[in-house]
């Protein structure tokens, strides 16, 4: 049989597909999210996500000497605030001596050239575990009070020493008002990744017990986005981009490619998406029953996100996948 086109050819060895690859991992791909607690000497593995670990700062600082020697260069750092500083204004958000602010400090003290972004939302913080201020009466999420709360406390992040500051609380209007603030405030080299297209997603379990920030009351679907919608995550995105965002992010990633694909093609800033505490919890649950060879699956999910556009990638695999890779 005589062909015109062998597509095969390029596929006979690994050597070969090598070669050709669209799409490869690299270190630069990488934000890992790192979860602090207060205390010392603390390493907690979260229940729901095996192998993956809250610790305390002194902890967290070994952590990071290690992940720059293996190659990462981003972390997104979140903390889990004690109870008692919790109320309905957010005010520990901006201490300048809170666990977020000298974890900033500490790690660019230790690991000086790591980049450190900082969660931007008050649900750890909140007593009743939502991103922004309560209206107590009719249970609704302020906007413009929360806005303001999450200005003071991007500046004390940027104060503290981060190189991005990343809002994932969904408020409107907010990435125009941080980066005036920014820019008023001599902080005009602090970048804005912002989750500009977070879905109210059920893959979030994980992560709120990692952090014991679960809404006390309802859900958070008045701010974040409705998973029908395609349209809005282009607007939304588009929005940011013309207030001020440096990187915009898509969240969660894996059951969102198509949202990926859209925003990368929509905007001319870098991308990222976050591999989400949920879908990193289904490979490991997968791969603990056998039903699932778990470093295949880490790198071809990893794989399809980068192929639907993303340039960054936020996942908790990203120390397992860079000793993958070698």
């Amino acid at each position: 049989m005589y062909l015109q086109r062998r597509n095969r050819i390029t596929r006979r060895s690994e050597a070969i597909r090598g070669l050709v690859a669209e799409t490869v991992l690299t270190p630069n791909d990488f934000i890992l999210p790192l979860f602090i607690d207060e205390g010392k000497d603390i390493v907690y593995e979260i229940p729901s996500m095996p192998g993956y670990y809250r610790r305390s700062l002194d902890k967290t600082l070994q952590e990071v000497r290690e992940l720059w020697d293996l190659g990462i260069k981003s972390i997104l750092l979140f903390v889990k605030t004690n109870d008692s500083t919790k109320d309905n204004t957010g005010k520990e958000s901006w201490n300048p001596d809170g666990l977020m602010q000298r974890a900033i400090k500490a790690i660019k003290d230790a690991v000086p050239e790591m980049v450190v972004m900082t969660d931007v939302a008050l649900d750890p913080y909140s007593q009743y575990g939502h991103d922004g201020i309560v209206d107590v009466k009719s249970g609704y999420i302020l906007n413009d009070e929360t806005v303001d709360a999450l200005t003071k406390m991007s500046l004390s992040h940027a104060d503290a020493g981060a190189d991005f500051i990343a809002p994932s609380d969904m408020m409107d209007g907010r990435i125009g008002v941080f980066r005036k603030a920014l820019e008023e405030n001599g902080h005009s080299g602090v970048g804005i990744m912002s989750y500009s297209a977070k879905y109210a997603s059920c893959f979030y379990g994980p992560f709120r017990d990692a952090l014991d920030s679960a809404p006390g009351f309802g859900d958070k679907k008045t701010y974040q986005m409705n998973y029908a919608n395609r349209i809005e995550a282009i607007n939304e995105t588009l929005q940011d981009v013309q207030q001020g965002a440096d990187i915009v992010m898509v969240k969660p990633a894996m059951a969102y490619l198509d949202i990926v694909r859209e925003v990368k093609n929509a905007v001319t800033v870098p991308v990222s998406a976050y591999h989400v505490s949920g879908e990193y919890a289904m490979i490991k649950a997968a791969a603990k029953m056998g039903w699932l060879d778990e470093q295949k699956t880490v790198l071809e999910s990893l794989t399809s996100i980068k192929r639907a556009g993303a340039d960054l990638i936020a996942t908790y695999f990203a120390k397992d996948v860079l000793q993958l890779l070698g």
